[in-house]
């Protein structure tokens, strides 16, 4: 049964969904703009919302430990503290945006452009 199961796992165990998506993120916030699938772009978005929510609503000190424990490079907590946190000051929410771009040539999945507003 699917009691209180809140997103699909796209066919991957949760270890390899849960690294699959931190490093999406970390790939979103370190280069702005990321070729994916439909999928995992709908799965990621919320997550990027919340990392940037993060950043901007915490102290400094506090954002990079959160930010550090959570995504695997650190230098994309640094840009969320340093650089996105003074972009998205007066943005309360609505920080990505998601641009389809056709078909995948080999398996016809649908591919999105995410990036940050």
């Amino acid at each position: 049964m699917r009691h209180a199961v809140k997103s699909t796992r796209i066919n991957r165990d949760e270890a390899h969904l849960n690294a699959m998506l931190k490093n999406l993120v970390t790939s979103v916030v370190l280069y702005e703009k990321v070729k994916t699938t439909r999928a995992k772009a709908k799965l990621v978005k919320p997550l990027i919302e919340k990392v940037i929510t993060t950043a901007r609503k915490q102290t400094p000190m506090q954002a990079m430990r959160t930010l550090n424990s959570y995504l695997p490079d650190k230098n994309a907590s640094k840009k969320l503290v340093n650089e996105l946190k003074d972009r998205y000051k007066d943005r309360p929410s609505g920080f990505v945006r998601l641009t389809h771009l056709g078909f995948r040539a080999g398996d016809a999945a649908s591919m999105v452009q995410i990036e940050l507003v």
